[in-house]
């Protein structure tokens, strides 16, 4: 079993945010509307869910920092059954922001590659020992984004895309790839 490890995650964003001690590192958090669309899976067919997500991010040297995402979805059905899923990632990684400035303006552009962990909830999962209504798995997602600035403080965060993997039981491949969409607002700190 994948078992996420929040103090790790927290000595990791410490670290990173007291590599460069010469520096002060910036902080950013967001919050950001996120729509997946799953792949087929079986008879299940295409599906989207809908939800949020929040990021906590540190960007300590040149641009390279950590990142640390937790994302909920849910559908209320999918599939000729019509099953619900609910579907939560907790993820992090590192991270590189390249920003662009232009006449006051400010523009970021980053990347990431995530891992952590993935939970299925309220829905049916195939196990060794019949169906059960949640599954745990890896989960990773690789993607990037774009921020604009408002002010010093906050920024829209435009676009953010990735490709997200979990490996709940599904009975086929017990392999899922979506696509994640999202936009939301940054603060910086």
């Amino acid at each position: 079993m994948y078992v996420f490890r929040p103090a790790l995650l927290l000595g990791m964003l410490a670290f990173v945010a007291t590599a460069n001690a010469q520096r002060k590192p910036q902080l950013d958090f967001s919050l950001s509307y996120v729509a997946e669309h799953a792949n087929p899976v079986g008879p299940g067919g295409n599906f989207w869910l809908q939800g949020g997500s929040a990021e906590l991010g540190v960007n300590a040297w040149r641009g390279l920092g950590i990142a640390a995402k937790v994302t909920g979805t849910h559908t209320n059905s999918f599939g000729p059954n019509a099953i619900p899923l609910s579907l939560l990632t907790t993820t992090f990684g590192p991270r590189y922001r390249y920003t662009l400035r232009s006449k006051g303006k400010q523009v970021s552009v980053f990347g990431e590659g995530l891992i952590g962990e993935g939970h299925g909830i309220g829905s049916i999962f195939p196990s060794t020992t019949g169906i059960t209504n949640y599954a745990l798995s890896f989960a990773s997602e690789v993607g990037g984004g774009v921020d604009l600035d408002l002010s010093r403080r906050f920024a829209v965060r435009a676009v953010q895309a990735s490709w997200a993997r979990t490996q709940l039981p599904n009975s086929t491949t017990n392999v899922q790839n979506d696509l994640r969409l999202g936009a939301g607002l940054v603060v910086k700190f």
